[in-house]
């Protein structure tokens, strides 16, 4: 989360002001700003906004979501599909599909830096200065600790913080973990529940049934398939991950799903030093690509490193006759981000076999949107778990 960066502006009576700059992102903070209020025509704050202009809000905070819908608005209203076909066509060596997904990512990003104009001042302890504004300190000390100085953050990122808080109270019912996992800020949520269904009736490597048997789950997040390894009766679990928050979460999750006993939380990369298991399991980002949030960690893996380093560690990290358990979306096949074969290469490459596929059609939303410019991909998803073994 960027917090270093320090921004300035001057209010309307000529007076100087600074103050820290926080975005879950990694655009940088507007090299300009100026106050904006309930007087501001949406049209005007548009045009600024796409200028790259902040706009530092000073009045009612309802109103300031209600400008905020208003740009948001005003961003629709633009052919969104016949600008990707013309980028498809200026890129002439590259599958339609995949400019189409790249034009689909520079269209969100554009769409994030203009809707990320509109500011908000927060004085220290996370309190909004503003008329009828909500309560926001306990969202912002659960994603970022509570603040000793005051800040400027994007609306947008507020209301991120907001949305997070409300799901981490409610939590998504697991069925297979035996209760609900709660995820917090910046990690993420196992809303895609089909992916999970695949560890919870995949058949369990004989080694991890016995009283000896152990298993890793490798960048654990919420710590929902260590939660669902645990209730399907393996005996010890190890769950890697680098982030302290995700590690926090898993925690919670485990201590309230009764099996934090069971399982012991590293932080480090990949898989624990030196040491062995009979079962695997991880689940890497599905996408090649950089990520520009800390939510896209789990989604856009750079140049396929994590991908690529789990199955390249995997074949010394398993006992004898264990499993290796990769869950991955072929999504990146549709949009001719990765081909199949690449996969299969960098798996005999690792010394590892195909022992076995389950697959499984996606059930999100998006899958049968048909209005949505990748579709054609969508539609044709498969979530496979691969269980592989040594060669």
């Amino acid at each position: 989360m960027n917090d270093i960066t320090r921004v300035q502006w001057t209010d309307a009576a000529g007076q100087a002001h600074s103050a820290r700059w926080v975005c879950d992102s990694d655009r940088p903070p507007p090299r300009r700003i100026v106050p904006a209020d309930d007087r501001m025509p949406a049209d005007t704050a548009y045009r600024l906004a796409c200028e790259g202009t902040g706009l530092l809000w000073q009045g009612d905070y309802p109103n300031a979501r209600l400008m905020l819908q208003a740009l948001t608005r005003r961003l629709d209203r633009g052919p969104r599909r016949t600008h990707a076909g013309r980028q498809a066509a200026t890129a002439p060596a590259m599958h339609p599909m995949t400019a189409a997904f790249h034009q689909q990512r520079q269209a969100q990003a554009q769409r994030a830096r203009v809707l990320g104009m509109l500011l908000l001042p927060v004085d220290c302890g996370d309190v909004l200065p503003l008329r009828r504004a909500p309560a926001i300190e306990v969202a912002c000390a659960q994603a970022q600790g509570t603040a000793t100085s005051a800040y400027v953050m994007p609306l947008r990122h507020l209301l991120g913080l907001i949305g997070a808080h409300e799901w981490r109270k409610k939590g998504v019912d697991v069925p297979a973990t035996g209760g609900r996992i709660h995820a917090h800020y910046g990690v993420f949520s196992p809303v895609r529940g089909e992916y999970v269904q695949l560890v919870a009736q995949a058949p369990l490597p004989a080694a991890c049934q016995r009283p000896e048997g152990v298993a890793f789950d490798i960048g654990t997040g919420t710590g929902v398939l260590a939660a669902v390894l645990a209730a399907r009766g393996v005996p010890r679990i190890t769950a890697t991950d680098t982030e302290t928050r995700a590690l926090g979460c898993a925690l919670e999750n485990l201590q309230r799903l009764g099996c934090s006993d069971r399982v012991e939380l590293l932080q480090t990369s990949l898989f624990p030093a030196g040491r062995q298991a009979d079962l695997i399991v991880c689940n890497p980002p599905w996408l090649p690509g950089h990520p520009s949030s800390s939510l896209e960690h789990a989604i856009y893996d750079p140049d396929s490193r994590m991908l690529r380093g789990y199955l390249d560690g995997l074949a010394a990290h398993l006992r004898p006759q264990g499993e290796g358990w990769l869950i991955l979306s072929d999504l990146a096949e549709h949009l001719h981000l990765r081909d199949r074969a690449t996969l299969l290469a960098w798996i005999e490459q690792a010394g590892l076999k195909v022992i076995d596929r389950l697959d499984v059609r996606p059930m999100h939303k998006r899958a049968s949107d048909a209005e949505d410019l990748l579709h054609a991909a969508r539609s044709a998803e498969v979530t496979s778990l691969w269980r592989l073994g040594r060669r």
